[in-house]
């Protein structure tokens, strides 16, 4: 099985950006006890601040893993684009978010990409990205 994981803007300052909100673990230590979990599943990893380039790793991406996990960041409240690549893939999307979203402010409280996922995980800290991985498994 293979899953890509894409994380969007200010994600790659993870352990460092309001740990209060965020956690103090960078993603990438996270991302290694992800893989030491699930060493069956080949657990591939992208994070840009780029939308654009977001976009272009759910295209290329898209029609080979069985799955993505796609926490967009701040594009999630924001991009239709993203939203429309990824209804445009053949690989199912879980959306995640590492924040409660509904119990943040008001804008952070709608997505613009929800529509074409598979499901959305959040609140659950880093452990939101082991949820849908859960997920695409079943």
């Amino acid at each position: 099985m293979k899953i890509c994981i894409i994380n969007g803007p200010n994600l790659n300052l993870l352990g460092q950006r309001e740990p209060g909100v965020y956690g103090s673990e960078s993603f990438e230590i996270y991302l290694e006890a992800l893989k030491k979990k699930y060493p069956a599943i080949e657990l591939t990893y992208y994070q840009s601040n780029i939308e654009g380039e977001v976009i272009d790793k759910l295209h290329e991406t898209g029609f080979s893993c069985d799955g993505i996990i796609l926490n967009a960041g701040g594009y999630t409240h924001t991009s239709v684009a993203i939203g429309d690549a990824v209804k445009a893939i053949n690989s199912p999307v879980v959306e995640v978010h590492i924040s409660n979203i509904h119990a943040r402010e008001q804008f952070r409280q709608i997505s613009m990409i929800s529509a074409g996922m598979k499901g959305v995980i959040t609140g659950f800290g880093l452990d939101s990205y082991r949820l849908a991985i859960e997920s695409l498994m079943k």
